[in-house]
């Protein structure tokens, strides 16, 4: 069992070392900002979300991923927002039909920050980045944001993590030095955002800039990171005047040749609790989840997430994994800014 934990363990370590992807997020759906710059200042308030995700617990050294994410507008006034908003509080009369008859909010701007901490096993990476986005209507019904990220990677090996076993310790891939090896690198990212009030489109590439974090002076060897790209799509449909239905789809594509579907379906109940079920295809790990969350005080939020393995040759091995993502929103109230009076 030892050496198959050797295995399994080596076995991430590997992909992450062939082509570094970018973490899987289960509730994705909750949180696109993570994934697309675009989506930087969508909401007409502050939203602030912090996650931890354990991935298949039944291993030793298996990834854990952790990030906090906040973004905001600048020169929003009105309350239009998107798809995926939480609705506006207060006693407006005019509040159901503003959303009946949505219009897209005026062109205005967004910021927001991210950082992200990812591990497995002996390899720990973790960034830092900065957003902007410009969103601008189109239409009647429709916003087209256009967004860019930029920040730094760090890339940390610790040899001192690695169990050898019977294996030679002096790996021509990551040298004979003891203790942590760190490699700094550039992080920029690119994505747009089409959406209105029922529906949402979206496309993005991370790690726009290809290169290689190597340990030692061998060229050979190193891990490398190439362009991750994103594409996803939902539409909202309200079932009654309570009850919403959300289906999404994302698809995940990095080099060499490896990728990952997502599909996504949420149930939600006013603003006031949620649930669904998603389903991931993917070239290295699929896998199947339901997700839960609940909306206290329309100022923060909870949700979580149980996902099962699906891949036959990491099954047995796995265990589920668990991922937990609690949110604030801060300054989502009703505004007498609001410029169109019906």
């Amino acid at each position: 069992m030892k050496k198959l934990a050797l295995i399994v363990v080596g076995s991430l370590c590997s992909i992450m070392a062939m082509a570094q992807a970018k973490p899987f997020y289960t509730q994705y759906i909750l949180n696109n900002y993570i994934l697309n710059p675009g989506v930087t200042g969508i909401e007409n308030y502050t939203d602030i979300k912090l996650s931890n995700r354990n991935q298949w617990t039944g291993i030793n050294g298996a990834p854990v991923t952790s990030y906090f994410s906040i973004h905001a507008p600048i020169g929003k006034e009105d309350l239009r927002t998107s798809a995926t908003s939480f609705a506006v509080p207060g006693e407006d009369p005019r509040g159901k039909r503003l959303w009946q008859e949505y219009t897209p909010p005026d062109p205005h701007h967004g910021i927001g920050f991210v950082a992200m901490n990812d591990k497995a096993g002996y390899i720990n990476r973790w960034t830092l980045t900065g957003s902007y986005a410009y969103h601008k209507p189109l239409g009647v019904k429709t916003t087209l944001s256009v967004g860019f990220s930029a920040g730094i990677s760090s890339v940390n090996l610790d040899r001192s993590k690695i169990e050898w076993a019977n294996l030679d310790p002096n790996d021509p891939a990551i040298g004979i030095s003891s203790g942590e090896l760190k490699k700094i690198m550039p992080e920029l990212g690119a994505g747009l955002w089409l959406y209105s009030a029922q529906y949402f489109l979206g496309a993005s590439v991370l790690n726009i800039i290809p290169g290689k974090a190597k340990f030692v002076t061998n060229d050979k060897y190193g891990t490398s990171y190439t362009p991750n790209f994103f594409a996803t799509a939902g539409y909202r449909f309200s079932l009654t005047d309570e009850v919403m239905m959300m289906p999404s789809v994302m698809f995940q594509y990095w080099q060499p040749q490896l990728g990952g579907l997502h599909t996504n379906l949420k149930f939600q109940y006013l603003d006031k609790v949620w649930v669904g079920g998603s389903y991931r295809f993917s070239n290295l790990i699929s896998g199947y989840s339901a997700m839960a969350g609940l909306n206290i005080s329309n100022t923060f939020n909870v949700s979580y997430s149980y996902e099962v393995a699906t891949t036959s040759r990491l099954r047995n091995y796995t265990n589920n994994t668990n991922e937990i993502m609690i949110g604030f929103i801060i300054g989502n109230k009703y505004s007498q800014k609001c410029p169109r009076c019906y």
